[in-house]
Order: C-alpha cells, then sequence, then structure tokens
C-alpha cells in the first residue's frame, strides 16, 4: 500500500484498503502520522458530514478515513474499486495490540468511564502482554478548560505513546482529535465503541451479520433507546443522498 486512494462518499473522502494494507500503511509511515488523526468512518458521520461543513472538513483532514461501515466499502466496490474492504476501529486496535510486542508499540486509551478502562486494562494485559500501556484517562462529562486540556496533553505526551485511542463516540472524538492535530506527539485513532467491545460490556456482533452489513442492527437490539434514532434516521438518508438525490 504505497498511496493512498480514496473514493469520495457524499463529499467524504473514504479510502480504500483492508485491514492488512492499513496495519501495513500505519506501520511504515507511523513518524509521518504522529500529531495527525485517523476517523473510522460510518453512515451516520459519512451523512453528518455531508449535512455539517464543518464536520466534513474534520473528516477530510484526517490521515485516513477508514470505511468502518460496510455500505462504505460497498459503494467503493461499486464504483471502480473492486478490492475495498471493510476496516472497523475496534478490529483494528485489536490488530495493533498483536502486534505490538514486534514493534515496541505505547498505547494510551483516551475516553469512556474508569471502571471500562480498568477493565480493558486487565483484558489487554491478559490478552496481549507485549502491549505497553502508557496510560488510560476517563475524561470528565462536562466541557473542560483550557488549563485542564493542557495538563491532559502534558500527560499524554510525557506517557510517551505511539498511539491514542480515543473512544467518545461520533462526533465527539473527531472533534477532539482534530482540536489537538499537532498538539499530541502520537497518532491519534477514533475508536467509537470499541473500548466497550475490549472490555467485554458490549458483544460485537455474529460474524455472519458483520458479513451481511448487519451489525448496526446488533448493536441497536444492545441499545435501542440510544440508537434507534441515529440508525433509523441516517440509514434512510444514506439510501435517500446515494440513491434517489443524486438521480435528480
Amino acid at each position: 500500500m504505497s498511496e493512498l486512494q480514496y473514493c469520495e462518499i457524499l463529499k467524504t473522502n473514504i479510502n480504500v484498503t483492508n485491514m492488512l494494507d492499513t496495519v501495513s500503511y500505519i506501520n511504515e509511515h507511523l513518524k509521518e502520522l504522529r500529531g495527525n488523526y485517523i476517523c473510522v468512518s460510518n453512515v451516520h458521520t459519512t451523512v453528518m458530514s455531508y449535512e455539517n461543513e464543518r464536520y466534513r472538513e474534520i473528516q477530510n483532514s484526517a490521515a485516513m478515513a477508514l470505511p468502518d461501515g460496510a455500505p462504505l466499502s460497498r459503494y467503493s466496490r461499486r464504483h471502480g474499486f473492486p478490492k475495498a474492504c471493510r476496516v472497523t476501529g475496534p478490529d483494528l486496535m485489536i490488530e495493533m495490540l498483536k502486534i505490538s510486542s514486534q514493534y515496541g508499540y505505547r498505547h494510551f486509551f483516551y475516553g469512556s468511564t474508569p471502571e471500562i478502562l480498568e477493565n480493558m486494562r486487565k483484558v489487554i494485559e491478559r490478552d496481549y502482554p507485549g502491549a505497553i500501556i502508557a496510560g488510560m484517562y476517563s475524561p470528565p462529562f462536562r466541557p473542560v478548560t483550557e488549563a485542564e486540556d493542557d495538563e491532559v496533553v502534558n500527560m499524554i505526551n510525557e506517557a510517551e505513546p505511539d498511539f491514542i485511542w480515543v473512544g467518545l463516540g461520533a462526533p465527539k472524538q473527531e472533534e477532539w482529535m482534530y482540536s489537538h492535530s499537532l498538539r499530541t506527539k502520537a497518532v491519534m485513532l477514533g475508536v467509537g465503541a470499541g473500548f466497550d467491545y475490549l472490555a467485554g460490556g458490549l458483544k460485537r456482533a455474529p460474524m455472519w451479520m458483520q458479513k451481511i452489513s448487519l451489525e448496526w442492527f446488533y448493536r441497536l437490539m444492545q441499545e435501542p433507546k440510544r440508537l434507534w434514532r441515529r440508525y433509523m434516521t441516517s440509514n434512510l438518508k444514506f439510501l435517500f443522498y446515494v440513491y434517489i438525490k443524486k438521480r435528480h
């Protein structure tokens, strides 16, 4: 994967890639990626980007915008990129943890609750003993002051991580990474519910559901009150923008 390829989907540049090539690219270009960020994009974030110019700038300013949602990679395949595959944030985090002992990678985890972070720590120490946990931080559920933010940035940089995994959910995690571009000395990656999956708080959909683009439905069944409006609205809008509005 010498050069990054993109497929423009609703004005957002989504990478055309697969897991193997993505991991290889990050390994080979980690030095250039430091201080930058990687988005994992799905139908929800792509629709938000289409409707919100500022958020679209955030997505398109990323070093990479990976096709976390299966409809995005499917769209790319139908528009001239037959090898486009889905690359989810939670899976990418696991892959990087797996190879950390080989490269001596250090990881910082920003987001979620202290309980989930502690459960993550136990899982990582048990299943990925070569992965170095440089630090973990659960931000308060309120706006932080400039002084507080500076203190956290200093804490992260002093921990000298290679990767900062950000689990705030969209659009907060992308906004956080964008506002901290070049302020951190590591590459930032937004992974949505990746922390909850790794800690065991949420279960991933069965592989057969992932393959037929129904992971969103599995998530909806787990958290219907929180997610029903987002998924129903985003999915319908995506279909409208891509297949109906485009024809007119």
